[in-house]
């Protein structure tokens, strides 16, 4: 299930979010100072993430992680919803936003795009953040503003830019999606890929004789897509996702580069 961003305090939030360097820092308050700080808390959040999964954070998780109580938090963060907002944003200063013109807007996107992948796996969490209702704060907005800097250059008009925009956002975090969740998928079960797919191959071919009359073209694309060049071994299935995110960018961008041709040719 999805987790959809942006459910606090709208105000505290933005404020949160956009605040200038230094304005995150440790607040005065009575009695000593404390060590806590805006910035430590959602660093500590990220942590925790990154570590247990969505599942596993909570005020309480983070104060633990930072040798607080949950109610020292809460000085400088409303609660989780505000802390999530932070979090997804904060996370998202990791990626370059950046690009050299000179390299041609395809292989700058293709950069783009592989670097997004990378993020979306070194953080899985983020992927349960529903894309839905962007957080808009700075991080994760200057990750779309070099994108547009990229796809700006292809000359192609405003609407047809914003619906590449979305088309590759959502390719992206589908991919990595799949590729976060079947790796995964082998701790939680306590059944490796490999056995779950023996298994429910010989399964099939007992319940379903005539599969593959059936299903002719499923079969033999199973077949010849997974088939290795002569002399080198069969792919892994992490790496066929890798292959297939490689192959469906560029098939994308390819049709990005047809209508931009096409646009450019009309009177």
């Amino acid at each position: 299930m999805s987790i959809i961003a942006g459910q606090g305090g709208a105000a505290v939030s933005m404020a949160l979010l956009w605040a200038q360097p230094g304005e995150q820092g440790p607040r005065t308050a009575p009695g000593p100072k404390p060590a806590l700080s805006v910035d430590a808390i959602v660093e500590a959040a990220i942590a925790v993430a990154d570590a247990d999964t969505m599942a596993g954070l909570s005020m309480r998780t983070v104060a633990e992680r930072l040798g607080r109580s949950s109610m020292a938090l809460y000085t400088y963060v409303p609660g989780k919803a505000e802390l999530l907002d932070l979090m997804y944003d904060r996370v998202h200063a990791e990626l370059s936003t950046g690009h050299n013109p000179g390299e041609g807007w395809q292989t700058a996107v293709e950069t783009w795009a592989g670097d997004l992948r990378a993020f979306y796996l070194r953080h899985p969490w983020v992927l349960q953040v529903s894309y839905a209702r962007p957080v808009l704060g700075p991080h994760e907005q200057a990750v779309l503003e070099s994108l547009a800097a990229m796809l700006y250059e292809t000359g192609l008009p405003a609407r047809t830019l914003r619906a590449v925009v979305s088309c590759l956002f959502h390719f992206v975090r589908g991919s990595a999606r799949t590729t976060a969740e079947s790796r995964r998928a082998a701790s939680a079960t306590g059944v490796s890929d490999q056995d779950w797919w023996t298994a429910r191959s010989t399964l099939l071919n007992e319940v379903a004789p005539d599969f593959a009359d059936r299903f002719p073209l499923s079969v033999r694309l199973a077949k010849e897509s997974a088939a290795p060049p002569e002399g080198e071994p069969a792919p892994s299935w992490d790496h066929q996702l890798d292959d297939a995110f490689t192959i469906g960018l560029k098939v994308l961008l390819d049709g990005v580069e047809a209508t931009r041709t096409a646009t450019a040719s009309l009177p």
